[in-house]
C-alpha cells in the first residue's frame, strides 16, 4: 500500500471522469456525408418495447409451402440468431405449428424516430443462402426470376465463420470484404476446405470464375489465380462497412429452410407509456443525489470517494449496454434492465457502506490511519465477495435460460446445463440478468479496487490525515 502515491487519486478520478463522459456522449465524426461512430453513447442504446414501442410482424411460408414442425422450429431459431446478431435481446418470438406462422416482436432502432422497420423485417425474413458455383451461368424464367445453374462448389453448411474486415485492393486502397473460414474435415464427407481446394485447383489459371450467390443474386465472381488450400476465402464486391457486416451476419445466422413472406405488419405502442423514460431518469438523478448526500454525511471522505466510484459503476454499466467495449456486443435496455442497474448500484452502495464501517471500527480499535484503511478493505472484501457472487450466479442463470446474444459467453451460457432451466427468448429477463451481471463486475472494479486506490491516495495528503474525516466521531 505504501507504493500508492498521492497523485493516484487524481489519475483514478480523471480516468473515471473521461470514461463516464465517453460512455454517456459517445464519439462520432463525419467524413463527407458519412457519419462514423467510434464510441457509442447513451443515444445509441436500443430501448425495449416496454419503453419505446416496436414492431409486430407475422411470417408465413411463401408460395403455399407446407412447412413441417421441424422446419418451422429451424426458421424460428434462425430469426432468433439474426435478432441477437443485431443486438436486439428484447424480442418475443412465437411459432404456431397449427397455422404455420412465426410471430416476431422487437423494439424500434435506437435514436431514430423514422426507423425503417420494413427493411429490418425484410432482413429477418430473407433466405440468405450463400453458395459458391463454377462459372456465372444462370436461367431466367418468364417472370424475370434468376436461378443460378453453375455446378455447386460450396453452400452455407460448408462455412464455419464469416467476418467483415478491411484489406488492400489492387490499388493499395483499403476496402471492406467478407472473410470466410471454411469447415475442416469432420467425418467421411468432404469438408468445405477440401471442396474449395479441389475447385480452385481445377479453375486456377483459367478464365472461369467462381461466382458467389446470395440466394439468387450474384454478389461477386472472382477469377482463380492459385489453388486455395488453407480453408480461407474472401468475398469482394464494393462493400461498405454496413453491407459487409450485414452479409457476414446473414451467413453466420444461417439460411432459412424455406422462403417466407410477411402476412401482417404493425407497430406497437410503448407499454409503459410515453414519457416513462424521462420520469425514470429524473427519479434516478434525485435518488443519486440523496445517496451522495447520505454517504458523504455519514462516512465523510470514504463516502465522497464512494460517490465517485458509483459514478464509474454506472458509466461502466451504460457502456456495456451501448456496446462501448469492443469485445462484447451491446444489449437492449428494458424496464427490468433498468431494475438490474438499480439493484447493482444498491450492491455498490452496500459495498462502500461495509468498507466505511470497517474503517470506523479499525480506527476505534486504536490502529493508525494507514493500518485501519488496509485492514478494513481486506476484511470487507470477503463480505462484499460473498454477497456479489450470489448475484453473479443468479444473473448468469437468467442470461443462460432466457436467451444469450452472440458473444464470448454464448457457448457457455447456451450449454446444456443452462438449457435445463428452460430456454426461451424473453429478452426482458435477459436484460435484467445482463445489467445485473455487468453492474456487479463494475462494482468490483470501481467500488472495491478504485475506491481503495482513491482512499489510500487521499490519506497521503497531510490535509486528509485527520482521523475524523474517516470515522466521523472517531477521536
Amino acid at each position: 500500500m505504501k507504493k500508492i502515491h498521492k497523485s493516484t487519486f487524481f489519475i483514478v478520478v480523471a480516468f473515471i471522469a473521461l470514461f463516464a463522459v465517453s460512455a454517456v456522449t459517445g464519439f462520432d465524426y463525419f467524413y463527407g456525408d458519412k457519419n462514423t461512430t467510434v464510441v457509442k453513447g447513451v443515444d445509441d442504446i436500443r430501448l425495449g418495447i416496454d419503453i419505446q414501442g416496436g414492431v409486430d410482424v407475422t411470417f408465413a411460408p411463401a408460395d403455399d409451402y407446407d412447412a413441417t414442425d421441424d422446419q418451422l422450429d429451424a426458421a424460428t431459431e434462425t430469426i432468433k440468431t439474426r435478432l441477437s446478431s443485431l443486438g436486439i435481446n428484447d424480442n418475443e418470438i412465437y411459432s404456431d405449428h397449427k397455422s404455420d406462422r412465426i410471430i416476431v416482436r422487437f423494439p424500434w432502432q435506437a435514436g431514430e424516430s423514422e426507423y425503417d422497420a420494413g427493411a429490418a423485417v425484410k432482413e429477418l425474413g430473407e433466405m440468405a443462402e450463400l453458395t459458391f458455383r463454377k462459372g456465372t451461368d444462370s436461367e431466367t424464367d418468364a417472370d424475370g426470376n434468376v436461378t443460378p445453374t453453375g455446378e455447386l462448389v460450396l453452400s452455407g453448411a460448408d462455412i464455419e465463420r464469416a467476418d467483415y474486415i478491411q484489406q488492400p485492393d489492387s490499388n493499395g486502397d483499403l476496402e471492406w470484404v467478407v472473410s470466410l473460414k471454411l469447415s475442416q474435415n469432420n467425418g467421411e464427407e468432404k469438408s468445405g476446405s477440401q471442396k474449395f481446394a479441389e475447385a480452385t485447383a481445377e479453375l486456377a489459371g483459367t478464365n472461369t470464375p467462381i461466382s458467389i450467390w446470395m440466394d439468387n443474386t450474384m454478389i461477386s465472381y472472382p477469377t482463380v489465380n492459385n489453388a486455395i488450400t488453407d480453408g480461407n476465402a474472401v468475398i469482394t464486391g464494393n462493400f461498405t462497412s454496413e453491407s459487409a457486416k450485414k452479409l457476414a451476419d446473414q451467413i453466420n445466422s444461417g439460411a432459412l429452410p424455406f422462403k417466407m413472406e410477411t402476412t401482417s405488419f404493425k407497430t406497437i405502442s410503448a407499454t409503459m407509456g410515453e414519457g416513462s423514460l424521462d420520469a425514470i431518469i429524473l427519479a434516478a438523478f434525485i435518488a443519486f443525489a440523496f445517496i451522495a448526500v447520505y454517504m458523504i454525511v455519514l462516512y465523510k471522505l470514504p463516502g465522497f470517494v464512494a460517490v465517485i466510484a458509483i459514478v464509474g459503476q454506472i458509466a461502466g454499466t451504460l457502456a456495456a449496454v451501448t456496446g462501448w467495449f469492443g469485445f462484447m456486443p451491446g444489449s437492449t435496455l428494458t424496464i427490468p434492465g433498468i431494475a438490474g442497474i438499480i439493484l447493482s448500484i444498491g450492491m455498490g452502495v452496500d459495498a462502500n457502506i461495509i468498507t466505511g464501517e470497517r474503517i470506523k471500527e479499525e480506527l476505534r480499535s486504536g490502529k493508525s490511519l494507514d493500518s485501519a484503511i488496509r485492514v478494513a478493505y481486506k476484511r470487507a472484501f470477503s463480505a462484499i465477495l460473498d454477497g456479489n457472487i450470489t448475484n453473479v450466479i443468479i444473473a448468469i442463470i437468467l442470461m443462460g435460460a432466457f436467451g444469450v446474444p452472440s458473444s464470448f459467453f454464448s457457448k457457455i451460457l447456451n450449454s446444456t446445463v443452462f438449457r435445463m432451466f428452460g430456454a426461451t427468448t424473453e429478452g426482458v429477463v435477459y436484460s435484467f440478468g445482463f445489467t445485473l451481471l455487468v453492474g456487479v463486475v463494475c462494482n468490483f472494479v470501481f467500488g472495491v479496487f478504485a475506491s481503495r486506490l482513491m482512499v489510500t491516495a487521499l490519506s497521503r495528503f497531510k490535509a486528509f490525515q485527520n482521523r475524523k474525516l474517516y470515522g466521523g466521531d472517531v477521536k
